[in-house]
C-alpha cells in the first residue's frame, strides 16, 4: 500500500518494566468527576457522567526521572492545570458492564489534562463546542504506564500536583463522582473501546492558571511521577 504522504509515526508511551511500549489509539477525557471541582466549576451534585476527546498527538511523554518540557500554547493568557489519574484500555469493547470493567484495563498512569479556560468558558457562553479550549496542541502531558496488576490499590490512591514546589492539587481517587469501573461502564455504552485508548478520569479542585516557566510535579500513588516545565 503507498500514501499520498508518509503516515505519522504512532504515538506511544513507554511501560514500566518493558520493552514494549503501548500505542495511544483515542484519548477520552471524563468532565467535573471530583465533588469539590465540581463546586469550584459552579456545579453541584453526581451529574450524569460527560466526556470530551483530546487526539492523540496531544500525547507528550514525560519520562521517569525527567523533565518533560511543554509549550505554552498559543490564543490563550489562562492556561489551566489538571491532574488526572489515566486509565489504559487493554481490551476492546462496548457495553462493558462495571463489574467487568478490570478485565479491559491495561494499566495506569498520571497525566495532566491542559485548558486554555479562556477559549474554553467562551465557547460555553456561546453554546459553541470547547474543543480549542481542550483538544489543542500538547495538551496531554503523561508517564509512563503501570501495568494494573502492579497497583491493585489504585482506587484509593493520593493524588497531587505541585507547582513550583507549592502544593496546587490533592485528593483521593476515591472521591471520584464515577469511579474508573462505572466511568468504563458509561464511555463503552457511547463508544466502542479499542486496545490503546486512554481515559483521564477527572481532576480534583485547586485548578488554577500556570505561566511559562512554572514546572508542574504531579503524583499518584504507585504510579510514576511527572515534571513538566511550560516554555
Amino acid at each position: 500500500m503507498s500514501f499520498v504522504f508518509a503516515p505519522p509515526p504512532t504515538v506511544s508511551i513507554p511501560v514500566v518494566g518493558q520493552q514494549d511500549r503501548f500505542p495511544v489509539h483515542r484519548i477520552y477525557c471524563v468532565g467535573r468527576n471530583y465533588e469539590e471541582h465540581a463546586r469550584e466549576m459552579g456545579f453541584t451534585g453526581r451529574e450524569p457522567p460527560f466526556f470530551f476527546m483530546k487526539p492523540a498527538d496531544a500525547v507528550v511523554v514525560a519520562d521517569a526521572g525527567q523533565t518533560a518540557r511543554v509549550p505554552y500554547p498559543t490564543l490563550t493568557t489562562n492556561l489551566h492545570h489538571e491532574i488526572e489519574l489515566v486509565v489504559a484500555i487493554g481490551k476492546g469493547g462496548s457495553n462493558i458492564q462495571a463489574a467487568d470493567a478490570h478485565q479491559h484495563i491495561y494499566g495506569y498512569a498520571v497525566g495532566l489534562d491542559m485548558t486554555r479556560r479562556d477559549l474554553q468558558n467562551d465557547m460555553k457562553k456561546q453554546g459553541r463546542p470547547w474543543c480549542i479550549g481542550k483538544a489543542f496542541d500538547h495538551s496531554a502531558p503523561i508517564g509512563p504506564i503501570t501495568p494494573a496488576a502492579q497497583v491493585p490499590g489504585i482506587a484509593q490512591a493520593e493524588i497531587s500536583l505541585q507547582v513550583n514546589g507549592q502544593d496546587r492539587q490533592h485528593s483521593h481517587v476515591s472521591k471520584l463522582i464515577w469511579n474508573i469501573t462505572e466511568t468504563i461502564e458509561q464511555l463503552s455504552a457511547a463508544w466502542t473501546l479499542q486496545p490503546g485508548d486512554l481515559i483521564f478520569t477527572g481532576t480534583p479542585e485547586g485548578v488554577a492558571a500556570v505561566v511559562r516557566g512554572d514546572v508542574l510535579a504531579g503524583s499518584v500513588d504507585g504510579l510514576q511521577a511527572i515534571r513538566v516545565e511550560l516554555i
